[in-house]
């Protein structure tokens, strides 16, 4: 008779990591959502210049096929399809007297067009 081993699995490590700026602005739009949002979402649509473009939007339901990531302040998805593109990211959120928007490090993409609207892979 042979013992059955079990292996412990570490937990898969998120592909994108949120800064606590980022994680903080998730908490502000989910305190104002509109009803029937679960969550955040990124994608990362064909559009601009270079070709990809990152895309942060509510989501009113899950699809299971999505990365979720609880954060403190809500449910985080990123878009099933867009996972590659992203692995190893880092989102923060970045404010100024002019600008305020998601910034990405992204060392999957191997070039952005001028504007920084989108990038390539």
């Amino acid at each position: 008779m042979t013992e059955a081993t079990t292996t412990a699995r570490r937990p898969r490590p998120a592909a994108v990591v949120l800064t606590p700026s980022a994680e903080a602005r998730v908490a502000t739009l989910m305190a104002s959502a509109p009803e029937g949002a679960i969550g955040v979402k990124l994608s990362t649509p064909r559009r601009g210049c270079s070709g990809l473009a990152y895309s942060v939007d509510y989501v009113t339901q899950a699809n299971p096929l999505d990365e979720k990531i609880e954060t403190p302040g809500g449910l985080f998805f990123i878009d099933a399809a867009s996972v590659l593109y992203l692995i190893g990211s880092t989102m923060d959120w970045q404010e100024d007297d002019f600008t305020a928007g998601f910034v990405f490090q992204n060392p999957n993409a191997k070039g952005s067009c001028g504007c920084g609207e989108s990038f390539t892979v």
